[in-house]
């Protein structure tokens, strides 16, 4: 079948139009995301048409920025703190906010819980789903309570349809689940393709801001786990939330990439349970194991936010019988973790060549806070000598490629989690010990032990308990 004449292509990630088929991207380098649209999918305008003409009398008025007034935000709170946390204290009418996660990983239950607890409250609130039929989110309902709720629900994926429905009732929360399932009826291209995911959202983009309607859209992701759709979409939203965790593990964290109206260093904690989520009262030492730490088990204090987590490093340390020793990481980059073996060789001399390293982080809990490579290194060091750290020690430090322990930024909020949650001596850089010293944040219960490179941390650590 010949090609329509005037057909593009487009990019599904980043939305590049080129004349022709390309293998690659030459924008956002992507293989195989190019596909082939028509002119009205492309939104081109017609050719020969003159440029439309705006009355001077339509056009806006530039006001000096010294004049803006600013008003404080009327928040619609969620009745779940800790999504609130991550939303700036709440959902601001009018905003649009995009929320992606895994399939399975609880975005759909997180959002009904959502809307639940606003309809008891008299939220005047509406749930339009795309991919589960009204039973199968009644029978979700039924686990989280809400049998006698009278949450208005509606099945349906033209956007069309979905618009007028929001100009109708004007709810002052919707969630649409998911932005994916949506098609525009003058569009060509299946749901889901670049040019639907742009258009559906920049419908209900202007419906939300004209009807001051704070609209929550649910985001598939790729198996890389960044959101699905077009680059353009996240650029068009208020806010982009995160919802990560492990299907096996219980926890979820909620975290904030984009936010225009709050910071994007605030986290919430969840527990997934038979009746919903549940908000983590102490998340401190959740992702904790009990009972005594042995070889191979190290605590760091990590930031997520403005909060203080405490996990748990263990480590792994076995004979290769493979040509290419492992480097195996969960819950941290398995990048990171090869450039700290390798200082840990060549600076610690630990000799690791022939050994498979394997480190996982307790509780499901993913850690990029560089604080955490000093308690990795010694992780595994006491798990290749068999040395136990005992169960009153702890880490942080971050380090460098020289072998060095860096000072990391707040050094005296890590050690006053530490203090309150028991632990009696902390291996730190030298400079946060220094810092502690002077401020005296914590009580005399714990000794700060500086240390300067990664060999004097080994043998601190790897000489100060028994075997493990």
């Amino acid at each position: 079948m010949p090609r329509a004449k005037g057909n593009s292509f487009v990019c599904q990630e980043c939305g590049y139009l080129s004349p022709g088929w390309l293998g690659r991207c030459p924008v956002c380098g992507t293989w195989n995301s190019i596909v082939e649209q028509s002119p009205k999918a492309a939104g081109s305008p017609p050719s020969g048409k003159a440029r439309a003409v705006v009355p001077e009398e339509a056009l806006p008025v530039a006001r000096p920025l010294a004049d803006v007034a600013l008003s404080e935000e009327i928040r619609i709170s969620t009745g779940l703190p800790e999504f609130d946390r991550v939303l700036g204290g709440g959902l601001v009418p009018g905003s649009v906010v995009l929320v992606g996660g895994e399939p399975g990983i609880g975005k759909s239950t997180l959002l009904l819980q959502t809307l639940l607890n606003l309809e008891r409250c008299g939220v005047r609130t509406l749930l339009i789903s795309g991919e589960e039929s009204a039973a199968q989110v009644k029978l979700r309902s039924l686990r989280l309570g809400g049998a006698r709720s009278r949450l208005p629900l509606v099945v349906e994926t033209q956007t069309e349809v979905i618009v007028a429905l929001l100009e109708k009732l004007r709810p002052a929360v919707c969630v649409i689940d998911s932005v994916q399932t949506l098609w525009v009826a003058d569009m060509g291209s299946a749901p889901g393709s670049v040019p639907q995911v742009r258009e559906a959202a920049g419908q209900l983009l202007r419906v939300a801001k004209a009807g001051d309607i704070a609209l929550i859209l649910v985001g598939h992701v790729t198996k890389e786990g960044d959101l699905a759709g077009p680059r353009v979409l996240e650029h068009m939203v208020d806010a982009v939330l995160s919802f990560e965790g492990e299907r096996t593990q219980p926890f979820r964290i909620l975290r904030a990439v984009k936010n225009r109206f709050g910071s994007t260093n605030e986290v919430g904690i969840f527990q997934m349970s038979e009746t919903g989520l549940a908000e983590i009262p102490d998340p401190a030492s959740v992702f904790l194991e009990e009972g005594e730490f042995r070889a191979g088990s190290v605590v760091v204090p990590v930031l997520e936010g403005s909060r203080c987590l405490l996990a748990e490093i263990q480590a792994l340390v076995a004979p290769s019988y493979l040509p290419a020793s492992q480097r195996v990481a969960r819950g941290m980059d398995r990048n990171r973790l090869a450039m700290l073996v390798a200082v840990l060789v060549r600076k610690g001399r630990v000799p690791l060549l022939k050994y498979d390293v394997f480190v996982n982080v307790a509780g499901g809990l993913a850690v990029e806070d560089p604080a955490a490579d000093l308690g990795v290194l010694l992780a595994i060091a006491t798990a290749w000598r068999g040395k136990s750290p005992g169960r009153g020690l702890a880490a942080f430090g971050e380090v460098s490629l020289t072998g060095k322990v860096r000072y990391v930024l707040q050094g005296e909020k890590r050690v006053q989690e530490l203090v309150r949650r028991g632990f009696e001596q902390v291996v730190a850089p030298a400079r946060n010990a220094e810092e502690y010293g002077r401020a005296k944040v914590a009580s005399e219960q714990v000794v700060i032990q500086p240390v300067a490179d990664v060999r004097e941390a080994v043998e601190l650590v790897t000489t100060r308990s028994g075997n493990g």
